[in-house]
This record gives C-alpha cells, sequence and structure tokens, in this order.
C-alpha cells in the first residue's frame, strides 16, 4: 500500500498536518476512537491533555499494529478534544511531539480534523483519537 501525504501550493500553510492524502490499496482499516487508558482501564494522565493526547496516540498504534499497518498507512485522524480552546494548541501539540518518535507518527501529520466538543464518554476523557489507514 502506498500514501502519499502533501499539501498543494494554495492551501493554508504551515499546519501540523498535511492537507491531502492519497492512497493505493484494497483493505481499509477503521481504529475506532482510541482514549488515554492503559489495557485494563487505569486512566493515564487525569486531568492533562498533553499526556491524554500522546496516551491516546500510543494506543492508536497499537489498533492499528493490530491490523498489519503503521501511521504511515494513516489516510486521515479525527481528534475530539473536550472544551477545546485555541489556547489549548501548545498542549496538544506537546502531547504529538512527546510521542512521535516512539510510535512512528510522522510530523507533519496526516490529514486530520481537530474537533472540539462539549464531553465524551466519562468526564475524565479530554481526548480521543480515531485513524482511517489503507493497506494492500
Amino acid at each position: 500500500m502506498t500514501v502519499h501525504h502533501f499539501t498543494p501550493h494554495g492551501m493554508l500553510q504551515p499546519v501540523p498536518y498535511h492537507h491531502v492524502a492519497v492512497g493505493t490499496g484494497t483493505r481499509h482499516v477503521h481504529v475506532s476512537g482510541q482514549i488515554a487508558r492503559r489495557a485494563d482501564g487505569t486512566a493515564v494522565a487525569p486531568g492533562d491533555l498533553t499526556g491524554q493526547v500522546a496516551q491516546a496516540l500510543r494506543n492508536t498504534a497499537v489498533g492499528l499494529a493490530g491490523a498489519g499497518a503503521t501511521f504511515s498507512d494513516v489516510l486521515r485522524l479525527t481528534f475530539y478534544v473536550t472544551r477545546w480552546a485555541p489556547e489549548k494548541m501548545g498542549d496538544f501539540m506537546a502531547g504529538v511531539e512527546a510521542v512521535a518518535g516512539e510510535i512512528g507518527l510522522p510530523v507533519p501529520l496526516p490529514p486530520a480534523s481537530l474537533i472540539g466538543v462539549d464531553q465524551l464518554f466519562e468526564p475524565d476523557v479530554l481526548v480521543e483519537v480515531e485513524a482511517t489507514a489503507l493497506l494492500d
């Protein structure tokens, strides 16, 4: 499978993600919304957006690996962040940068959306990450 990430001339730059991904392959991998929990359900980094972003991305990497994929196969990421405000971007990106090398997450990211929400399914969950990948 080949995924080509790029940002065409004329699109907003700089941003911490590519605007476009073109993938070729036949098998789709969808990783459901991952949060900052260990496999046993223990919360990671309560109240800490940076720590929760990092752990949710680690969990996303585990889901991808289970399907034989990596972040290099990812076409799109979607982040849901509770009570989002632009001043949280530094903490959000610190979580991405803290874990990128560990999990093979390219920076800039694949095409991504960050969606602010009032709340997620539990009050201590600050961020949820979904991924879509394409494999041969």
